[in-house]
């Protein structure tokens, strides 16, 4: 891809030379003649960089280095000053552009620097991804022949360029595959902007995907830039785009075509040069035969499919899956027994990948950090066929409460109910209670604090928690305590 470059000079015959010899050596060039077109056109498109002349008809370009370093991080800035004016070029440096080039300009001369700048421009961006992948972990998929095939085409699918589709049940692994395609391609320095399509519907999937200009609607208090105007130049994974309303695909295939699209309440036309991976736990053929799923848009998405199989059809993968979800906890030294592993062998994982981890979250927090045994993972010897729901005893011997009902089997509930089993039983243990602080503590960086609340709502429903504030210290703190099984009736 051919870096692009805005040249801004009120001379037209400065831009005219300028732009014929950058254009011969290999760049892309637009040009800008005032500082409002400058504007306009860097708010339109990223540039990989801006070659500014310094005193413009309507402001001087000193002024507007700034504002490029907090917008584009990444854009490199040349500036073009006059031989007697040196003293602005070593402030437009402070400032922040990264090389000057003193009038006349030598074309040779300029390549270089521009060179050199975009090299800066690169690292940069680089330090950037890097920081945002700082705690990213080492996938493992597994040996079986089935996920040796998906990892085959996953490589195939990082070489190129063209739209990927990745379909499986909920909780199999397409997000973290799609993470893999990215850091194996060439864009694995460029962006990874991830949407959950599920939680997007109408309005809400524009201001998201597109953006919105300020006072588009009553809340839109200030110019907000979309998801896709994110992912320029990298990689854009829509999650469950089987989930996206006919309006909005509608909308977004429009943008898969042009690769332009417009912020919710403005009228100029932007440009984002995204490579799109989707994923659906849905049967999109189905979908789109059936009038639930645009046909001219699955044609567009569905150009290299990858299909990961559930869990329940490669068991052969869960030591491996087990081995490397323990590690992650920093559980080196354990191992699941025989019998363990047996008994894992015999569920059929509705919940796939993800609820094996929250499975084996919640026997690693009975078992306190200690060996893993058969008596840690009692909510597998509930039905075959039944989702986990988790439930130990209580201590009195009480009846195993069940967080999960047949007619509540999504996802979020499953993993609100492993939660939940892991917090009560830590609550049955302190006798003075927990701050939510301690709660949020037993789980580490693996969860957020919506899916703590969750699973905290979850055992106030239950009648299985209480919270009270207790005197500590001097001042009162809010603790959660266990409610045995005499406080329930």
């Amino acid at each position: 891809m051919k870096p692009e470059i805005l040249l801004v000079d009120d001379d037209p015959g400065i831009r005219f030379g300028i732009s014929k010899y950058l254009s011969k050596s290999g760049f892309v060039i637009k040009e800008a003649g005032t500082l409002a077109e400058a504007k306009a056109s860097s708010s339109a498109q990223r540039f990989d960089a801006i070659i500014l002349d310094m005193n413009l008809p309507d402001g001087n370009g000193l002024e507007w280095i700034p504002e490029i370093r907090e917008n584009h991080p990444t854009t490199a800035v040349i500036v073009i000053t006059g031989a007697g004016d040196i003293s602005s070029a070593v402030e437009a440096m402070r400032r922040g552009a990264d090389n000057f080039v003193l009038k006349p300009v030598g074309m040779e001369d300029l390549v270089v620097f521009l060179r050199k700048s975009l090299e800066l421009g690169g690292l940069r961006r680089s330090h950037l991804i890097s920081q945002r992948l700082t705690r990213r972990e080492k996938p493992y998929f597994g040996e079986s022949p089935a996920m040796k095939k998906v990892l085959e085409l996953a490589n195939l699918a990082s070489e190129m360029n063209s739209p990927v589709v990745l379909l499986g049940e909920t909780g199999s692994g397409k997000g973290v595959l799609a993470r893999w395609i990215h850091n194996q391609s060439p864009l694995r320095t460029a962006p990874f902007v991830e949407v959950d399509c599920s939680n997007l519907k109408g309005e809400l999937f524009g201001s998201e995907l597109f953006g919105h200009a300020r006072g588009a609607f009553t809340s839109a208090v200030q110019d907000r830039e979309g998801l896709i105007e994110v992912a320029d130049g990298g990689i854009l994974f829509l999650d469950e785009i089987g989930e996206i309303d006919l309006d909005s695909q509608t909308q977004f295939l429009k943008v898969i075509e042009e690769k332009q699209y417009r912020r919710v309440g403005e009228v100029k036309v932007r440009r984002s040069d995204f490579r799109l991976i989707s994923a659906s736990n849905r049967d999109l053929r189905d979908e789109s035969q059936h009038g639930r799923f645009r046909k001219d848009l699955y044609f567009r998405i569905y150009v290299f499919p990858i299909h990961i199989p559930p869990l329940r059809e490669r068991q052969e993968d869960l030591p491996g899956l087990v081995r490397h979800f323990l590690e992650e906890m920093n559980l080196l030294e354990t191992e699941a027994s025989t019998k363990v592993m047996q008994l894992l062998k015999e569920y059929p994982w509705p919940g796939n990948i993800r609820e094996l981890r929250n499975v084996l979250e919640r026997a690693v927090l009975l078992a306190r950090r200690g060996p893993l045994s058969v008596d840690h993972f009692s909510g597998l010897l509930s039905t075959p066929g039944q989702s986990y729901s988790g439930g130990e005893r209580a201590a009195s011997g009480a009846e195993e409460e069940k967080f999960l009902t047949p007619e509540d089997q999504d996802l979020n509930s499953r993993d609100s109910a492993v939660m939940a089993d892991g917090i009560l039983q830590a609550l049955r243990t302190r006798s003075e209670g927990m701050t939510r602080s301690q709660i949020s503590a037993l789980f580490g960086h693996h969860k957020s604090t919506r899916q703590v609340s969750h699973a905290l709502n979850l055992l106030l429903e239950k009648g299985l928690a209480s919270q009270r504030k207790v005197q500590t210290g001097g001042r009162p703190v809010e603790r959660w305590f266990a409610v045995s099984p005499n406080e329930g009736q």
